[in-house]
């Protein structure tokens, strides 16, 4: 278990934005590096936040890990996914492994996979013991949220807590400088597209998806399941708490966690896809100022990702048609924050290349 250093109330109290002074410098040093101005594009817009981050213009993301955030979800007993319950630590069993997608991709960036059980339905005591997983669990899965709250108040705390406390365990421990949130939960997608209808007051249809690929059929009862579930507690959008409690996931509060921990501690976070961005639109409405340390990876295919970003006024990196979740889309974008890193720390200027700049003085 990880000790709770932070408390959720601690975090919020005390976590700045990043720094404005910071960004205009670096936004100076981009405009006399010896390109054509901005000509990098996002990977120059990318450089100047990480430049508010870490209060430097040099910044430094060579310590990259994803934190997978694992639960489940009562609410899968009404057919909402096209997979068993069981899926869920089979898949842990596999992040372990290392052959899930994430954990290829993540090799791939140069980061770290910690896998991290904040609520599935079983046990896994010879993983916890290996310390294979990091045990948070909170419950073995949510509530059946179509009957009644997905989890009490308390619970909904306790997980944000321990994605808090996670986040800033790695960080002040092994130094990661760059984090990334990913998921696994058979039917989260079900809980993310409820807490986006709630928070940006959009229809229930026109945020729900097909997940890992349910039929016609099931996509209605989804949407029904969903509409009916909203009603029946009238979640308040102005208190992120009670609509994680009343229609989130132990995972999905562990994500807005992690991004809070890593706001707090002044860390960039690359935010993944459907499940892991309705944790951010959690985090952000508990404080707005951790969406200055969120970058958004990828837009993935579910109908409902689009308008997350949106609801955040945030402009995902890659749209490379990403279903999976895991941390994937994340992994892959870890890439060009990279080389958002050293291109705006290792292009020379116009005057240390001797290179004339054509644009002075326009």
């Amino acid at each position: 278990m990880i000790e709770t250093k932070y408390t959720l109330k601690h975090v919020i109290d005390n976590t700045e934005p990043a720094d404005p002074k910071w960004r205009q410098a670096a936004r100076d040093h981009i405009e006399q590096l010896a390109i054509p101005p901005w000509s990098l594009g996002q990977l120059l817009v990318v450089a100047e936040q990480l430049a508010g981050i870490q209060r430097t213009i040099r910044p430094n993301v060579d310590k990259k890990m994803v934190i997978t955030m694992a639960g489940d979800h009562g609410v899968v007993a009404e057919g909402v996914s096209a997979f068993p319950q069981e899926v869920t630590p089979q898949m842990v069993q596999n992040f372990v492994k290392g052959g899930a997608g994430i954990n290829v991709l993540a090799k791939a960036s140069g980061a770290e996979v910690i896998v991290v059980d904040m609520g599935v339905a079983v046990d896994m005591p010879e993983l916890v013991k290996q310390g294979a997983i990091i045990d948070c669990k909170i419950a073995r899965g949510t509530k059946n949220f179509y009957y009644e709250p997905a989890m009490t108040r308390e619970q909904a705390i306790a997980a944000l807590e321990a994605g808090i406390n996670v986040a800033a365990q790695v960080i002040e421990e092994q130094g990661i400088n760059l984090l990334a949130t990913g998921d696994m939960g058979i039917g989260n997608t079900t809980p993310s597209a409820a807490i986006l209808a709630v928070m940006a007051e959009y229809p229930v249809s026109s945020v729900t998806g097909r997940g890992t690929g349910i039929d016609n059929a099931a996509l209605i009862n989804k949407i029904k399941v969903i509409r009916e579930s909203i009603n029946r507690h009238q979640p308040d959008k102005t208190d992120p708490i009670d609509v994680l409690a009343k229609v989130g996931g132990f995972e999905i509060a562990g994500i807005a966690g992690v991004i809070l921990g890593a706001a707090f501690k002044q860390v960039p976070v690359l935010v993944d896809g459907f499940i892991s961005t309705a944790g951010a639109l959690i985090a952000k409405a508990l404080c707005p100022q951790a969406l200055d340390y969120m970058i958004p990876s990828h837009q993935s295919e579910e109908p409902g990702h689009q308008l997350m970003w949106q609801a955040l006024g945030l402009r995902p990196l890659l749209n490379l048609n990403f279903r999976l979740g895991e941390g994937t889309g994340a992994a892959v974008a870890m890439h060009l924050v990279e080389s958002s890193a050293r291109v705006i720390g290792d292009v020379l200027t116009f005057s240390d290349a001797g290179v004339t700049n054509g644009h002075e003085g326009i």
